[in-house]
């Protein structure tokens, strides 16, 4: 089978790309770096997504803006459903987070834009909510300017992005199913306290800030709103094992 991955090359979308090599399908990257422009809507996307029976998307955009955020997911979202459309994809399956409609920030207020688009749209869906990677608090560590690490105070399920992937690989090869049961990881953390234990792994002495974010959006990080609310999948790989997997190769001078 055809398997079209949007942001194919991101930090997930690669280990998507892998796992649907390994599972004996064939995946097909959509990202600009491919010559397909998803915010346009036109370059190279019909001629990739030709013969593609299933899209799982996983494109992403860097702000915490709502200014930027919905318009990105609103536009990604109906150019691929269209373009599936045309092509005549069957299951279209989406990667967004756990949590978003009780913390309500801006880039949330994208994701809730993109579920939606993708709920009203022609073609048979499936919405996986995960809850954050093990590799957020890397992202948010490497992107804060030297010497403080200001690091929001939450409470996360954390999960190892690879396992987020075979989730998504399962689901699009199956029915689709609408919502899908939350995905979390096995054990609840602090993201202040995974900043402290990144950063002794990789033997780098600077000290964390935490903060509290403001509004009810800060306090519902702060609390249990990016929690599952109930049963659903687990995944198995704590923080500490996903630490001692990848430091050696993420440990910088």
């Amino acid at each position: 089978m055809r398997v079209a991955v949007a942001g194919g090359t991101g930090m997930v979308g690669r280990y998507v790309v892998e796992e649907l090599a390994a599972a004996g399908q064939e995946p097909v990257v959509l990202a600009r770096s491919r010559g397909v422009d998803l915010l346009s809507g036109g370059a190279g996307l019909d001629d990739a997504m030709e013969g593609v029976e299933a899209v799982v998307d996983v494109s992403n955009v860097t702000t915490m803006s709502a200014k930027k955020a919905v318009p990105f997911f609103d536009t990604v979202g109906r150019n691929l459903l269209d373009a599936g459309a045309r092509a005549g994809v069957r299951h279209h399956v989406v990667l967004s987070i756990v949590g978003i409609e009780r913390v309500g920030h801006g880039y949330y207020q994208g994701k809730l834009r993109q579920e939606d688009v993708v709920k009203e749209g022609p073609t048979p869906w499936t919405v996986l909510r995960a809850t954050q990677f093990h590799e957020f608090v890397e992202q948010i560590l490497d992107r804060m300017p030297k010497p403080l690490a200001v690091v929001p105070r939450m409470r996360t399920q954390p999960i190892a992005a690879r396992e987020v992937a075979q989730h998504l690989v399962k689901l699009a090869l199956a029915p689709a199913q609408g919502m899908a049961p939350e995905l979390a990881g096995p054990r609840v953390e602090q993201l202040v306290d995974m900043a402290r234990r990144l950063l002794r792994a990789r033997q780098q002495r600077r000290p964390v800030l935490p903060v509290r974010l403001p509004g009810p959006a800060g306090a519902a990080m702060a609390g249990d709103g990016q929690l599952p609310l109930g049963p659903g999948p687990r995944g198995s790989q704590t923080f500490d094992e996903w630490l001692a997997e990848h430091v050696g190769r993420t440990t910088t001078p």
